[in-house]
């Protein structure tokens, strides 16, 4: 190996550990927040919903696409919301192309009946996906505030009454409330989804809006105020998650975001990898998108602080992070090599210490996130560690799919919005087998991560006869994530 090779490898390798250490410094701020926050008693203007004249009218978005398995237990919950018949109206918008179509309207006519405003919006095309969809809504909707709910979420009777009274403050332009998992102990890969969505749900959406700086509306089990949409532009399509598109543009805007980390709203995870595959694609596509499309008007704008700006690039930088771990990893052999090599390199590596830096910051974050949802003791700490490093593993086993995802983004490559097929899954004698809705083509990432797997095998080798262990628990996190990945998506198929 070159000394030119040599010198780009370190360079590579210690700008993405960099980056990571940086990103984890953002994590250990919100963590501070976050436990700030938790002892200050905030108190707020609200709407009195038992004076008949302060009660706003509110209209209920229900996005769906294809969603047979859901689609009733879906109508059936939003049925029992609690809230006044003549301030509410429902809006089921259906881009379905499946005989799913009659099952909803058969259902919405029942609902009708029963006196429910509620309406079956369909398009002639999917245009804009689901943001066209919203949009599309948006323009004949009554409701001064409009509440979204994807298809596989629950909320409860009492949702409005604990969101809605919040928009008294005219400066909010949205209410985000946390998610709840209904199938959190199905298996090992919905116990790793609700943990780190838990952490999200905790540590960054309170930890960022605490302090006023920009969080993002998640798509669902939110509700915005209408001026607020239309202030902002409107819904656009162009990227794959319109969900943080439109807060951004929104919080440019110095609208105010009211984040209610104890409203939970209950919903469903991909039980099958396939599912969380293409939901991981989304997200962190539409991450490096937004990336891409809005940090300069963060980084420009005169409206907001220097701490704020740096949050919000640290934000729309999240799904990157996993491109910086993947060179990480796939450079951390190369690297064993030359450090036993290259002598007088061996300062270089005093480098890698802020990989393990960054690990215990985080571990120590996602602790207090953890204990703040399952409690805390020692047995719950035991579970923590155990969760923690098959959380870290199959993040690892991840990072070349959603790295994939994450440079076409930056790219500016474009791609269809792929839904997450829904289950109607909720505990462990549910199955998801015959799903229809479920890819029927292996990724063809697949053998890649067979191939990754196999090289950190032979990285665990390399510290035999280089007799250097520094590298060998990575590299058996990563054996572990990568084989994973591999076995759950070629075993399960429908």
């Amino acid at each position: 190996m070159g000394l030119t090779l040599t010198y780009l490898i370190i360079a590579i390798y210690s700008l993405a550990l960099l980056l990571i250490f940086f990103y984890s410094l953002s994590q250990l701020n919100l963590l501070v927040n976050y436990l700030g926050h938790k002892r200050r008693n905030q108190e707020a203007p609200k709407f009195n919903l038992l004076d008949p004249k302060e009660i706003p009218f509110v209209t209920i978005q229900l996005p769906i696409y294809n969603e047979e398995y859901v689609v009733e237990r879906l109508l059936e919950n939003i049925a029992k919301i609690e809230y006044p018949k003549s301030k509410l109206e429902i809006q089921v918008l259906d881009d379905s192309t499946d005989d799913s179509v009659k099952q909803t309207a058969a259902m919405i006519e029942d609902l009708q009946k029963q006196g429910l405003d509620i309406q079956h919006i369909r398009r002639e095309n999917r245009e804009g996906y689901k943001a066209g969809a919203l949009k599309e809504g948006l323009k004949i909707a009554k409701g001064e505030f409009i509440a979204i709910f994807d298809a596989d979420f629950l909320p409860g009777g009492d949702w409005l009454k604990k969101t809605v009274p919040y928009f008294k403050d005219e400066e909010i332009g949205v209410v985000q409330t946390r998610w709840g998992h209904i199938n959190r102990d199905y298996s090992t890969l919905t116990k790793i989804q609700a943990f780190a969505l838990d952490a999200h749900f905790t540590l960054e959406q309170v930890g960022r809006n605490s302090k006023g700086h920009f969080i993002n509306f998640n798509g669902t089990a939110g509700i915005w105020r209408k001026e607020c949409i239309y202030d902002a532009g409107n819904w656009e399509g162009d990227t794959l998650t319109e969900d943080l598109d439109l807060s951004y543009r929104a919080q440019l805007k110095n609208w105010k975001f009211k984040y209610l980390e104890d409203v939970e709203t209950p919903a469903e995870l991909p039980v099958v990898i396939s599912a969380a595959r293409s939901q991981q694609f989304r997200w962190n596509k539409g991450g490096a998108e937004n990336f891409r499309k809005t940090v300069w008007n963060v980084i420009r704008a005169k409206n907001i602080p220097f701490k704020t700006k740096f949050h919000g690039v640290m934000h729309l930088l999240n799904s990157s992070m996993f491109l910086s771990v993947f060179i990480v990893a796939v450079l951390s052999i190369p690297m064993l090599y030359i450090k036993n090599t290259f002598g007088h390199l061996g300062w270089v590596f005093e480098v890698t210490s802020f990989f393990i830096v960054s690990t215990i910051i985080l571990f120590v974050c996602y602790w207090f996130t953890y204990k703040s949802i399952q409690g805390s003791g020692f047995d719950s700490f035991v579970d923590y560690i155990k969760l923690f490093f098959t959380f870290f593993s199959v993040a690892l086993g991840f990072s070349l799919h959603n790295s994939v995802a994450v440079l076409e983004g930056h790219m500016g490559k474009r791609s269809e919005f792929v839904r997450t097929p829904k289950f109607n899954i909720s505990n462990l004698s549910d199955s998801w087998k015959g799903n229809k809705y479920l890819a029927k083509k292996l990724s063809p990432n697949m053998i890649l991560e067979f191939a990754l797997m196999v090289y950190f095998l032979f990285g665990m080798y390399s510290a035999i006869p280089l007799n250097d262990f520094g590298l060998f628990p990575f590299h058996f996190m990563l054996f572990l994530g990568f084989g994973f990945v591999f076995f759950k998506s070629l075993t399960a198929k429908a």
